[in-house]
């Protein structure tokens, strides 16, 4: 047990060393690392609380989910409807109530439609239910319920859906490793390291960047329109830069084309130098606009986000080209938000800012100086205790500590993890508690003397039994890292990813490290009495 090959010297080595090399980076400074080559750029990232930065805690709401998915299912009732054979005549759909019902307009086409609209329906995960409810009422009116588990459910798939969206705009801000996480049913909490002032942050995760194109409505009666009265099949929105003067406008509610074709959006400037936002299609998308700007020549045509509408040019001729432009009173930055956006695609919900902290750079480093003093601390006291307990296997203990404090640095680097202050107390733990090992052998190689085996006995003995209570210690230590880890969020996360990669790191080296380096010097020296 103590003769290594020359492989097992190498296998033993070889990770260590790149452990410690990719732990260096992390103490220079970000031009040194700059030049260093990219797979050397591994780097531990500090997280909010060390780096100070921006905290937000975002909340959907289930009313504006339930509210999408009515709009969705009139959408689909009215195509289904529409174009299926025979076509089924039906009066204006109501969605009062939070449900939506009509009347079919021949009482002997009823079932028919029944039947068109149960396929649209879906079941609400593993609930056993449907998502909407489809009901007959005096013979003639269908009424369709959505069902709270179909809430549910698709709040929940919102939420997840929302939760990347918002990763793929904050990433999109250049802004490094943030901290995205769902908290609850619809809630979703963001964390961004070194972001000291939130505001743009709040304006991009509280678009909901819902795009559309609509025909204005120019057969609407302006001073009902200003009252907020809107002829059937149409609807008012605001319009704050109306030439009119009247903040409002009445738009179609047909949707003519959507967001969902986008497939790129820019910042860029007009003919006069003014901001604007320039879209592309896909293939699809392109065609539908191309097919709508044909068709409405001189018409407006208005450009809706979120429910506001930015602009309503007039369409002066076909634009074939798949693209086209967002203008409104943009700056360049509201522009870029826009762009990103919109890039990112729309949020499936709307949230709104519950919470909101920023935490100064001062704290953090506060918090820096005291981890590095608590581990100091911790090094040079268990660094006394050993040598003095044990001598010169004490010496192998300490310096399988220090080179397990850099190998965990260097690991969480690779991973691209992001040491927290609970991080750091991870870090004393696992100091303190490293030698915990060394400590089990020590102790079983003096008893395996006093039993009086001989000096290479007593220690191969002492490292093969106590191995496997080293062993079964840190597996239990390593089921508890890991619930935390699953389950935990924030703090409690960060203080499992330290723990388990230093369980990992340290019985490697307390024991496979260690037990080369007594090798070594029992093999070097032949021994025949040892301090310990």
């Amino acid at each position: 047990m103590l003769n290594f090959s020359r492989w097992a010297v190498t296998a033993i080595l070889l990770p260590l060393v790149i452990g410690i090399l990719c732990a260096v980076p992390s103490f220079l400074p970000d031009t040194a690392v700059e030049r260093l080559p990219s797979f050397m750029q591994t780097r531990v990232n500090l997280g909010l609380d060390l780096s100070g930065g921006s905290h937000l805690l975002l909340e959907a709401s289930t009313q504006d989910v339930a509210r999408q998915r009515l709009v969705n299912m009139e959408e689909q009732v009215r195509t289904e409807l529409r174009r299926g054979s025979p076509r089924i005549a039906i009066g204006d759909i109501s969605s009062r109530d939070g449900k939506l019902s009509f009347m079919v307009r021949d009482p002997s086409q009823v079932d028919a439609a029944v039947e068109r609209i149960r396929p649209l329906t879906q079941g609400a995960g593993l609930t056993g239910q449907r998502d909407f409810n489809v009901e007959v009422v005096n013979s003639s009116t269908i009424v369709i319920t959505p069902t709270s588990a179909g809430i549910d459910n698709a709040v929940k798939s919102a939420m997840e859906v929302a939760t990347e969206v918002i990763r793929k705009r904050i990433d999109e801000m250049g802004t490094r490793e943030p901290t995205i996480q769902q908290q609850g049913g619809n809630r979703i909490v963001v964390q961004v390291p070194g972001l000291q002032n939130p505001k743009a942050l709040k304006d991009l995760l509280g678009q909901t960047a819902k795009l559309e194109f609509k025909l204005v409505d120019t057969a609407a009666n302006p001073s009902e329109v200003a009252q907020g009265r809107a002829p059937v099949g149409s609807e008012v929105l605001p319009y704050l830069d109306n030439p009119s003067g009247v903040p409002v406008i009445a738009v179609k509610r047909q949707v003519m084309v959507s967001g969902e074709d986008l497939t790129d959006a820019t910042q860029g400037y007009d003919q006069n130098n003014q901001p604007i936002v320039n879209i592309r299609f896909n293939g699809s998308g392109g065609r539908k606009f191309g097919q709508v700007t044909s068709q409405n020549v001189n018409r407006p045509f208005a450009i809706i986000l979120d429910g506001k509408v930015l602009s309503a040019p007039n369409i002066n001729e076909p634009i074939l080209g798949g693209s086209a432009q967002i203008s409104g009173n943009f700056t360049v930055e509201s522009a870029n938000q826009l762009a990103i956006a919109l890039r990112s695609g729309k949020l499936p919900v709307a949230l709104t800012v519950v919470e909101e902290r920023t935490v100064g750079p001062q704290l953090g480093a506060d918090s820096i100086r005291a981890g590095l003093m608590a581990s100091i601390i911790a090094v040079v006291a268990v660094a006394v205790f050993m040598f003095v307990s044990y001598g010169r296997f004490g010496m192998y203990a300490n310096l399988a500590v220090a080179i397990n404090v850099l190998v965990i640095l260097g690991v969480m680097g690779m991973l691209g993890a992001t040491l927290t202050l609970p991080g750091i107390a991870g870090f004393v733990l696992t100091i303190g508690t490293a030698v915990d090992a060394n400590v089990l052998i020590y102790e079983r190689i003096r008893e395996e003397r006093r039993r009086g085996r001989n000096v290479v006995q007593a220690i191969e003995f002492g490292y093969k039994e106590a191995s496997r209570t080293i062993f079964e210690a840190n597996v239990t230590h390593a089921i508890a890292g890991g619930i935390m880890l699953a389950l935990g969020s924030g703090p409690v996360k960060g203080f499992a990813i330290v723990l388990l990669i230093g369980i990992a790191t340290s019985v490697f080296t307390a024991v496979t490290f260690t037990r080369l380096l007594a090798s070594r010097w029992l093999r070097a020296k032949r021994p025949t009495e040892i301090v310990i």
